[in-house]
């Protein structure tokens, strides 16, 4: 009895140390490539700014090429340009501002007056909850707990304890 508690023991240790290890390493990459995701959804402000139409015509790029978003975001455009400016289905005129709301996750595409290519990208998220973050920490780090522990049995066996014999 004593062994397949040992052994227990053994397993669950490397357990926990799997689902760490995976946790920590999960969280290092996320926040290296940028986190905007695990966030609730807000309004985003993209303001085109005076004499862009001027420097897009010269084939210069005055606003970032794409963005991200999670869903439920809603993109407000403020156009302080002297020219009416579009993007997809907005139209806004000099020191006007137009919104839509992204509900469907997706890349999308839109025409777009204030950039050199005529189009202006969207990518839509799902935005990571605890949750989800939690999950993905449990489905990368149980495997890798089991392993370990597995590991652990042929580096150094778990040895039956002697038993003394009763007089």
């Amino acid at each position: 009895m004593s062994l397949r508690k040992d052994l227990i023991l053994r397993m669950l240790f490397f357990v926990v140390i799997g689902v760490v290890a995976a946790a920590i390493f999960s969280e290092v990459t996320f926040r290296l490539q940028g986190n905007n995701t695990s966030r609730d959804p807000q309004t985003i402000l993209l303001v085109i700014p005076p004499g862009t139409a001027t420097k897009v015509a010269q084939g210069q790029s005055v606003l970032p090429a794409g963005q991200v978003f999670v869903v439920g975001d809603i993109l407000q455009v403020k156009n302080e340009d002297s020219v009416t400016q579009t993007l997809g289905p907005l139209v806004i005129p000099p020191g006007a501002s137009a919104s839509m709301k992204l509900d469907q996750v997706g890349s999308l595409s839109y025409t777009c007056s204030f950039q050199p290519t005529k189009y202006y990208g969207i990518e839509v998220q799902q935005a990571l909850t605890f949750w989800m973050r939690l999950e993905a920490s449990l489905l990368a780090g149980l495997p890798l707990g089991v392993l370990l522990g597995v590991y652990s049995l042929v580096v150094k066996p778990l040895k039956p304890k002697a038993v003394t014999p009763q007089p």
